[in-house]
């Protein structure tokens, strides 16, 4: 399967920005999906997670409140709605299926890590 990421740009602080994550290949719809961001010289942070049928979400702490995930199985896309976006969101943004939407930490299945997009911040 191959996961491509889009919409992102460079905004200003307390803008919102809508990700999407389009899946080819093989339908996504029965996987749990997860959005996952990373800051130049930092680990990869998880974000976000979706169950398969889009009734359970998971955020970190340190987006809670502000970012939504969503999907649309017909379209074999996840979203990710980003509202009051602060600078330390500044990071390329990727997508990937869950090996399980209760794996703890969040991880996600070989091969199924899609193409970033990136997010700037400015203050």
């Amino acid at each position: 399967v191959q996961l491509q990421a889009s919409g992102g740009g460079l905004v200003q602080a307390g803008d919102s920005l809508r990700l999407s994550c389009a899946a080819s290949g093989r339908t996504i719809s029965t996987y749990a999906m997860a959005w996952f961001r990373q800051a130049p010289g930092k680990e990869r942070e998880f974000v976000a997670k979706i169950n398969w049928g889009g009734s359970r979400t998971d955020y970190s702490d340190s987006v809670k409140g502000r970012f939504t995930i969503s999907r649309d199985n017909a379209k074999d896309t996840v979203y990710l709605q980003m509202n009051d976006l602060k600078r330390e969101d500044t990071a390329v943004y990727h997508c990937g299926i869950l090996v399980s939407y209760y794996s703890d930490p969040p991880s996600t299945m070989e091969d199924s890590w899609g193409q970033g997009t990136q997010v700037t911040v400015s203050s």
